[in-house]
């Protein structure tokens, strides 16, 4: 059941060989989880569970009842009535899978700039988004650069003339809202729009940014290179395009 419930979860990674590294296993090992012809230990299977969303009930059921079984809040009975846009009610051809780079203004610094990778799938009809925080931004809020600290998750929500997220660190109790509409251009590859934080009116900082996220799909020189380029740059360092979606010179309205 494991080696079935692996084989399905690994569908959603771009390649076996990301996703081992991802989880910090050997391929050897993780093709022997594959097969059924091992187990991992509780620790590994804890990071497994962790990456995937799901927990040990894998070893046993068939995940399709694990994740049928577990209600989120928005399509709780309760209230799903009640949200039109939902993580499934986002089509791939509205804000597609792979990976973005995100662009904004620091929250604590006017005088910075924030880029950003994230990476979007679709889990059973619902879009998600995962990404790491760069450790400048880790290390500027006095928090340990430990991946589980550093790393975001969110959920995608189909809006009228738009895309929604509602976003938070691992084991976060505040959130971050981003709200995105497609630029119309040429490419048709870029979005523009705010995040706002979840903090009190007194926190140090802003609490409303400008942003862009640009889809660089599964492009491994693109994501590279926006990889390499994550954290802090100036206002100088963006290109005259990126400059004038996010409006460095006006303040946000």
């Amino acid at each position: 059941m494991l080696g079935a419930n692996l084989r399905q979860l690994s569908r959603q990674a771009a390649s076996i060989s990301a996703l081992c590294r991802d989880l910090g296993i050997n391929r050897t090992q993780y093709n022997r989880y594959l097969a059924g012809e091992s187990f991992p230990r509780p620790d590994v299977l804890h990071r497994i569970c962790a990456y995937f969303g799901v927990d040990a009930r894998i070893l046993l059921e068939p995940v399709e009842q694990i994740q049928r079984s577990d209600h989120g809040s928005l399509d709780n009975p309760a209230i799903s009535d009640f949200m039109s846009g939902t993580p499934q009610d986002l089509p791939e051809d509205d804000f597609p899978s792979g990976f973005y780079r995100f662009l904004r203004r620091s929250f604590l610094d006017d005088a910075q700039f924030v880029q950003g990778l994230v990476y979007v799938k679709r889990v059973d009809g619902n879009a998600f988004l995962r990404g790491f925080e760069a450790r400048g931004l880790i290390r500027q809020q006095g928090l340990p650069l430990t991946p589980d600290t550093r790393e975001f998750r969110g959920a995608l929500l189909a809006q009228d003339d738009g895309v929604a997220a509602v976003v938070s660190r691992k084991g976060g109790k505040t959130a971050t809202f981003n709200f995105l509409a497609r630029v119309p251009a040429l490419q048709n590859n870029l979005w523009v729009g705010y995040v706002t934080r979840a903090v009190r009116e007194n926190v140090a900082g802003r609490r409303v940014e400008r942003l862009i996220y640009e889809y660089l799909g599964r492009d491994t020189h693109k994501v590279l290179q926006a990889a390499r380029a994550t954290g802090f740059c100036r206002s100088e360092d963006l290109s005259p395009y990126h400059r004038n979606l996010l409006k460095v010179d006006e303040p946000f309205a």
